[in-house]
C-alpha cells in the first residue's frame, strides 16, 4: 500500500533554507569562503593585481586574481574569476590546492577561508576585465614584492613558497 504525500506549497522555502542565510548551528560561525590563484610565469614571477582605490577591500593595495564562491566548487569559481577578471583561460585539472589560510579580519568581522591554487598551465594573457576592482595586473619577484600587498596574500605567498600548506591570521588580535 502506498501512501500519499502532500508535497508543501511551492511558496514554502526547503527545510534547508534557513542554513543558507546568515544563521549556523548553535556554536558554529558561518566562514566566507575565497579562491585565490597562485601563478608564476616561466620566469618565477607571481602574478598580482592592484586593486581600485575605491574598492570596498584594500584599495590600492596589491592582491591575487581572488573570488568568493557562489554557491558553486571551489575549483570552478577559480577557473570563472581567472576568465572573468584577467581573461586566463585554465583547465580543471591543471590546478592544484598549495595553501589555505584562515582568516578573520577584526573581532566583528566575518572569519574567512582563503584557498590558494596553482594553475600549472594556463592561456592567454592577463588583462584588466573588470577595470571597478582591478587597474593593473602585473608579475612580480616573490622576493621582491611591492610595499603594499594584501596582508594575508603576502602570508600566503611566503608559505607556498616554504611548502607550509596552512597559515591563519587574525585570530589573535593582531
Amino acid at each position: 500500500m502506498t501512501k500519499d504525500i502532500e508535497a508543501p506549497p511551492a511558496s514554502s522555502p526547503p527545510a534547508t533554507a534557513h542554513l543558507l542565510r546568515d544563521e549556523a548551528p548553535e556554536g558554529t560561525e558561518l566562514h566566507i569562503v575565497g579562491v585565490h590563484l597562485y601563478l608564476e610565469d616561466n620566469h618565477g614571477r607571481i602574478l598580482l593585481g592592484l586593486r581600485h582605490p575605491d574598492s570596498a577591500y584594500a584599495g590600492n593595495t596589491w592582491h591575487f586574481l581572488a573570488g568568493h564562491c557562489e554557491r558553486e566548487e571551489a575549483i570552478s569559481c577559480l577557473i570563472r574569476e581567472a576568465q572573468e577578471e584577467a581573461g586566463l583561460i585554465i583547465e580543471p585539472g591543471d590546478v592544484e590546492l598549495v595553501h589555505l589560510v584562515h582568516l578573520v579580519d577584526s573581532p566583528s568581522a566575518r572569519p574567512r577561508i582563503g584557498l590558494v591554487f596553482r594553475a600549472r598551465t594556463w592561456s592567454g594573457t592577463p588583462a584588466v576585465l573588470e577595470p571597478d576592482r582591478c587597474v593593473e595586473w602585473r608579475w612580480w619577484n616573490p622576493k621582491g614584492l611591492p610595499a603594499v600587498v594584501v596582508p594575508y596574500t603576502r602570508q600566503a605567498i611566503d608559505a607556498v613558497l616554504a611548502g607550509r600548506l596552512y597559515s591563519q591570521m587574525g585570530w589573535d588580535g593582531r
